[in-house]
């Protein structure tokens, strides 16, 4: 009974459990859980393999992105404690590559003794808006004005203290513009509440931010607090879908500098452990105000792959194992990163890929997803250059040639 097979694996577990309580530190060479599969677990899970480490990933559908790079994948609803629990008893440490999974089943995977990275409480200080604007603010950080509200009414009342337009969001689950609606008077009410599902999902309204640009930051902390950030970035945003990064932001280095440190006391607020992408916007009087936060690496910060020392997926993978972080300086003058996304339903095969590599100084990357629709992100170009103009150009020159959504 003592030596049987059964007794032994339970024994070894149990032993493995201890260390990754006791020992923070995870040695290169160990598996890495994902939560979710997809491009920006595949792009996390590439720096990961160059470090010598495996990448387990738990997904709720078949056929993604990273699932190609996996050791091994599970197949699950990712908010079931069951299935974190199954994934964390087979990694070292278990990260994620979005902030929509639970964050009270992600407490079940700290509390059975597994490294979770970020943690369950910066999850759920993050995932919910409300909470996480609450959190900032609370904090001393610049956000916009913001509230709860439970009713149409509520919305009016609200629009007194705040004036119009407003901004109706979801409190969860909202990306891309997913879950946004931005109310000029009241007579969008009624629309924008039925479009949010008003009546069955939790809502809260912002002021309306006059801005003249939009600016990221990413940054990465360690277990043990260490942190590094890259260089502050511009975006282009249609349609609430980020088209276009150039980095460096075109902003003189006060600006920077108080970009770079508002992001950096972001972070530290939520105790966010990995990569983190804090986005802000830019008012014509020259306020930075902090838009939201992804406890994630994040769209922003794509270009890090060719233009800095080290990009933010192989940060990521240093903070979470408990290894140096690495330099985030620039390799290049400028770079921009190009989105590309899905102009119809289809296939997510990239026509004209062929024609696009052709184009000296474009970085393509394609994220191997089996289907497209309008607005989805398929892939993405980098280019360096001596100047914004320059990287953007070649970027754009590759990009016009690649479509998603045709036939092959």
């Amino acid at each position: 009974m003592l030596n049987s097979p059964t007794f032994l694996r339970l024994l070894t577990r149990m032993a493995n459990t201890k260390d990754k309580v006791e020992n923070k530190h995870i040695a290169s060479g160990h598996r890495i859980g994902i939560v979710g599969g997809g491009q920006l677990a595949k792009m996390t899970a590439l720096p990961a393999m160059e470090l010598g480490c495996e990448v387990v990933i738990l997904e709720k559908t078949e056929n993604t992105p990273a699932s190609c790079l996996a050791a091994d994948i599970f197949y699950g609803d990712w908010d079931d404690p069951a299935n974190l629990l199954k994934l964390a008893d087979e990694v070292d440490v278990v990260s994620l590559e979005n902030e929509f999974v639970d964050a009270k089943s992600l407490k079940a995977v700290e509390d059975a003794g597994h490294q979770l990275f970020p943690g369950s409480t910066t999850i759920g200080m993050v995932q919910d808006k409300l909470i996480q604007k609450q959190a900032l603010s609370d904090a001393g950080i610049s956000v916009t004005p913001f509230a709860a509200v439970n009713s149409r009414d509520e919305i009016n009342q609200q629009a007194e203290q705040l004036g119009w337009p407003l901004v109706l969001k979801a409190r969860r689950n909202g990306y891309d513009g997913k879950g946004n609606a931005t109310l000029e008077t009241a007579a969008d009410i009624d629309e924008a509440w039925a479009k949010l599902d008003g009546d069955n999902r939790e809502l809260y309204v912002e002021g309306f931010c006059n801005f003249t640009g939009e600016l990221a930051v990413m940054v990465t902390r360690g277990i043990d607090g260490s942190m590094v950030n890259y260089p502050v970035v511009e975006s282009v945003q249609k349609d609430h879908i980020c088209h276009i990064v150039r980095a460096p932001a075109r902003i003189n280095d006060e600006l920077a500098n108080q970009a770079v440190e508002l992001a950096r006391k972001a972070v530290t607020t939520i105790d966010g452990v990995g990569t983190i992408g804090v986005e802000m916007f830019l008012t014509e009087d020259k306020q930075i105000i902090l838009n939201e936060m992804a406890p994630r690496v994040h769209n922003s910060g794509h270009y890090t792959i060719e233009a800095c020392e080290c990009s933010q997926f192989e940060n990521h993978v240093r903070a979470i194992i408990g290894m140096p972080l690495g330099s985030t300086k620039m390799v290049t003058p400028a770079a921009v990163m190009i989105n590309m996304l899905g102009e119809e339903q289809g296939t997510g095969y990239p026509v004209g890929i062929a024609e696009a590599l052709q184009v000296s100084g474009a970085h393509i990357h394609v994220y191997g997803k089996s289907t497209t629709n309008i607005g989805r992100k398929m892939g993405h170009i980098t280019a360096l250059g001596e100047t914004i103009e320059e990287a953007e150009e070649i970027a754009n020159r590759a990009a016009q040639s690649i479509r998603f959504g045709a036939q092959k």
